[in-house]
């Protein structure tokens, strides 16, 4: 396990994406996912207000209403760990006090419990002065709802501004951050958002870890993704510098006895992230998930990916 800084939260070092519930698997193969996972070892679970909007039909909620419901069922809530986040919704938009107080209690209520271990803002909003936030935010904490925050798609310069403004009034301090992490995306958190991280102490949990999926090997061309739940997200990332880096992921995979996707997230640990986040539509898709917390790169094979991933730092 590990321990969230300035929390009591011991998590498993594999945060389990909640994206797909309720949207590329139903309640059934979502419970079925979650039941593996906690009987792995896993304990902490990644969701949002928004998920899964994008979807036909979809308006938002459902993965924390499956998350609820299972919680429910499984009557585990005090064993696991659950965050989710605020300010994407369409029908919920922005992070005015206003917006924020009404939001949580839904998510409470789609959640089927009387908190959040750990409530993201999920996206910056302008209109709002960060002072207004961290004031916001910190009344969540104070009324016992939520009990530890966070910050995810905020610039680093207004993230930097949100610790300044709650360490200099003695608020509450985000404990950790969500910032897009992978071995095709690696610039915008190398460069902006690793700094604030070691500046200010926070758990990193790097969304899009798999890059949608390309990250996992299964996909060698774009048209490998038509027709594709994840179609929109994958196709543009794929490219030669990308394909090259499924490459060498493939070869170190091999030499563990492994897949692409356990190197991609084993990498992101040993780059010193705290638990990358990960969703698996069923099942099957999980030992490969499960594995990194356990496969130890070498340096020579940390380097070679560095190497080849070096065209997206």
């Amino acid at each position: 396990m590990t321990r969230i800084p300035r929390t009591d939260l011991d998590i498993f070092p594999l945060n389990l994406g909640g994206n797909t519930f309720g949207w590329t698997s139903d309640e059934e193969a979502s419970f079925a996912v979650l039941d593996a996972f906690v009987a792995a070892g896993g304990n902490f679970i990644d969701s949002a207000d928004l998920y899964s909007v994008w979807a036909e039909g979809h308006q938002g909620g459902e993965s924390e209403i499956v998350l609820g419901n299972w919680m429910a069922a499984r009557q585990n809530r005090e064993q696991v760990i659950i965050a989710t986040k605020v300010g994407g919704l369409p029908t919920r938009p922005g992070l005015s006090a206003e917006n924020v107080e009404a939001a949580l209690n839904d998510s409470l209520k789609r959640l089927q419990t009387d908190y959040v271990d750990i409530y993201y803002a999920h996206y910056d909003d302008e209109n709002v002065s960060i002072a207004d936030q961290v004031r916001t935010a910190h009344s969540l904490v104070e009324s016992g709802r939520v009990r530890y925050l966070a910050l995810s798609n905020f610039s680093p310069e207004r993230m930097r501004e949100w610790f300044d403004v709650a360490t200099a009034e003695g608020l509450t301090v985000p404990v950790a951050i969500q910032p897009q992490y992978n071995l095709i995306h690696r610039r915008d958190y190398e460069q902006g958002y690793a700094p604030v991280a070691e500046e200010f102490d926070v758990a990193v949990f790097p969304f899009s870890a798999l890059a949608a999926g390309v990250l996992t090997g299964k996909y060698r061309s774009r048209a490998d993704v038509e027709g594709r739940a994840r179609q929109a997200m994958a196709q543009d990332q794929i490219t030669e510098e990308a394909l090259a880096v499924v490459e060498q992921l493939t070869s170190i995979a091999q030499s563990h006895d492994a897949e692409p996707a356990t190197v991609a997230l084993a990498w992101l640990r040993a780059k010193g992230v705290t638990a990358p986040i990960a969703s698996a539509s069923s099942v099957e898709q999980l030992p490969a998930l499960l594995a990194s917390t356990t496969v130890e790169l070498t340096d020579d094979e940390v380097t070679a990916l560095d190497r080849v991933s070096q065209p997206f730092a």
